[in-house]
């Protein structure tokens, strides 16, 4: 059962990193290179240098540069982030850039308004399900975790900063049309990927199994969050069983479901919004102090 599910797990990851990979590498070069929008984070970098370059007669494609940048930053994240995440996470960037020089550039859109909101709407699903599914794009994802670690600022902060930083030298180098359009382009990514995947939504799982102990174990070998049990009999074959009540994160939700479903595959998990919270709830810093000092 549990070759399965790493089985399984796998030909998801495999998925997702394809799926993303095309799609982010179609925004770029049918959407916003052409209509002179920048994306966010590495990938608006490199169409910044892309286009500098090409002020200058030297022609060289977006995606070298992706790949170009990427290569530094995954060594960082290697030994800075984790192997897990960054090795997902490299795979997309650099199927990503490759994708990027083989597809010609062209306009799909031509309208500067549509080719923003489009090339926004389809980086955020490109940049969304990785995470959904515990990986990330590359780039200033690694970086901002990185830098998170030693900084102790949130990811969502460093993240703002540098595509502030973007669009300020879009618009001082390129006009500020194009850095207005780039801001609404980074606007329609972050509204997607809030819709699919973020780490402010709360989610709370209520987890029905006969193996509590054995579910406890793993929930607590992968999250830092408190667990209520709660004893329970199943109405129909009076069996006693336990109801797990956890809050968590959306951005938890892939590890809680893949640590249930290895440990105890008929357990019935059933997930509700949570509107609001009181009291003690760790964000990813406090999170990661726990981590620390668990592991001393």
């Amino acid at each position: 059962m549990r070759m399965a599910l790493e089985k399984q797990q796998l030909g998801r990851h495999i998925a997702v990193l394809v799926g993303s990979s095309i799609i982010s590498a179609i925004a770029l070069n049918e959407f916003l290179i052409p209509g002179k929008i920048f994306s966010a984070g590495i990938n608006g970098i490199s169409q910044i240098i892309a286009m500098l370059l090409q002020m200058v007669g030297v022609h060289v494609s977006t995606g070298w540069f992706i790949l170009l940048f990427n290569v530094p930053i995954g060594l960082l994240g290697w030994f800075k982030v984790g192997r897990g995440f960054t090795f997902y996470s490299i795979l997309v960037a650099i199927l990503t850039s490759l994708l990027t020089i083989a597809i010609p550039v062209t306009s799909v859109a031509h309208n500067a308004l549509l080719a923003a909101l489009f090339g926004g709407i389809l980086t955020g699903v490109g940049v969304a399900y990785p995470l959904k599914y515990g990986f990330s794009t590359g780039g200033m994802d690694i970086v901002a975790v990185v830098l998170e670690k030693t900084t102790g600022r949130t990811i969502g902060t460093l993240m703002l900063m540098i595509n502030l930083g973007i669009v300020l030298v879009a618009g001082a180098l390129f006009g500020w049309e194009s850095a207005l359009y780039t801001i609404i382009s980074i606007y329609a990514m972050s509204r997607v990927v809030d819709s699919i995947h973020t780490r402010h939504q709360k989610l709370t799982a209520f987890i029905v199994t006969q193996q509590q102990d054995t579910v406890i174990k793993a929930l607590n070998q992968t999250l830092i969050r408190g667990i209520t049990i709660m004893p329970a009999v199943g109405a129909y074959r009076r069996t006693e069983s336990a109801v797990l009540m956890v809050v968590i994160s959306r951005y938890e939700l892939y590890t809680l479901e893949h640590a249930v479903k290895e440990t105890d595959p008929h357990a019935f998990v059933n997930l509700v919004n949570t509107i609001d919270i009181e009291g003690n709830f760790y964000n990813e810093t406090e999170q990661l102090k726990a981590r620390q000092a668990g592991s001393k």
